[in-house]
């Protein structure tokens, strides 16, 4: 049995050292053994190695995908959340933060911007909130946004489980893409990251991803890296249940406190922000390895550790950015975590500074474009 090693712990440290050497990280991913042993080794890989899973990644991706960025427009609808996850800023025992809800003018408003500045694209996201009122409220939206642009604006949802019902709704309005995080894919980590309260199930979580697929969305999830307690074994399984539950997009980043939360200070034995920064580009990397024509974005976490983290993330495999197009007098009150970075911007700004940003990675941005997953694309011809 392989022994679960720490997010700390290196091949040189471990005591299973003397398997490490069996198989060398070209020999994986060039013949493509995504074993969980083996992606324990990637996750693993230090200096040149390291640094060879992300440039084979970036090669695989403009090979599949193209250089093409594609933005979706974030459009931070609410902070109002149901859930009391214990890492979230937004939870709802957090009495420290000003809730808000935009108004239908101030949603369509930033989706008009949207549509203009021809992202292509927009993500409407919210904290947790399940009543008749608020799903009416969605529902019309999506209309009015549809309406709006002459169907030209994709919309990505990203509100949290739901019913079947609900999820339905949604989908015939006009939404056609949902982000639901499992945040792990570990049942016991999972419930030491959410209360136990009976309201944070993780089978209920498993369920709605596959209510969506059946529905028909493209199906986006991620977890975060470098959660307190998460083990090497905990991401490979993470990457090989991407890679099982067949998802069509994945948004996944570092997890950083927040301060205001159960998990508001670093554990003594939690890796870096540092580290977590560098394994999560590790995650996009290897992800791409193993699923090649998926959409990944690249989280504005990474940029909160580094200010070209997002940048690094599109040259290591990820192909989707996601401006903040939220009007900037909320921003600071939609933090998740600490030192969000761009809470201090308009969406014009954001847009522009993309622009230049982008250009450091030698990409093409998708503009006027949904940029759909490929792989949910095959998947339907098929």
């Amino acid at each position: 049995m392989t022994k679960i090693v720490l997010l700390n712990a290196t091949p040189q440290n471990s005591p299973n050292a003397y398997l490490w050497g069996m198989v060398t990280v070209a020999e994986i991913i060039g013949q493509k053994l995504f074993t969980r042993e083996n992606l324990i080794t990637l996750l693993q890989a230090a200096d040149e190695e390291g640094i060879l899973i992300l440039k084979k990644a970036g090669k695989l991706k403009l090979k599949r995908v193209g250089n093409k960025v594609y933005f979706r427009g974030l459009i931070e609808l609410s902070n109002v959340c149901e859930k009391d996850c214990l890492y979230c800023g937004i939870r709802n025992s957090n009495k420290k933060i000003t809730r808000y809800n935009l108004s239908d003018e101030e949603v369509l408003e930033a989706a008009s911007f949207a549509y203009r500045e021809r992202f292509g694209s927009i993500v409407v996201q919210s904290g947790e909130v399940t009543n008749e009122r608020f799903v009416s409220r969605i529902e019309q939206l999506i209309v009015q946004i549809k309406e709006l642009s002459n169907n030209q604006l994709g919309i990505t949802l990203s509100l949290g489980e739901q019913t079947e019902d609900t999820y339905r709704r949604w989908f015939e309005a006009g939404a056609h893409r949902y982000l639901l995080r499992i945040e792990s894919s570990n049942p016991e980590l999972y419930s030491r990251l959410h209360p136990s309260d009976g309201h944070h199930p993780f089978e209920q979580r498993l369920e709605a991803l596959k209510t969506l697929k059946k529905i028909g969305y493209q199906t986006g999830t991620g977890v975060m890296i470098g959660s307190p307690g998460q083990t090497f074994a905990d991401l490979a399984n993470d990457l090989l249940f991407f890679k099982t539950f067949d998802i069509d997009m994945v948004g996944m980043g570092p997890f950083i406190e927040h301060e205001d939360t159960p998990f508001g200070n670093p554990l003594r034995d939690a890796p870096t922000l540092a580290e977590r920064f560098n394994l999560s580009l590790k995650m996009v990397a290897i992800l791409r390895l193993m699923m090649p024509d998926i959409n990944i974005a690249a989280t504005t976490a990474l940029q909160a550790i580094d200010p070209l983290g997002r940048e690094k993330a599109v040259k290591a495999g990820a192909n989707i950015i996601m401006p903040n197009i939220t009007p900037g007098n909320y921003r600071n009150n939609y933090l998740l975590y600490n030192n969000k970075p761009c809470t201090d911007e308009e969406p014009e700004q954001c847009a522009g500074c993309l622009d230049a940003r982008l250009a450091l990675t030698d990409s093409e941005i998708g503009y006027g474009e949904w940029g759909d997953s490929k792989h949910f694309g095959k998947k339907v011809k098929g």
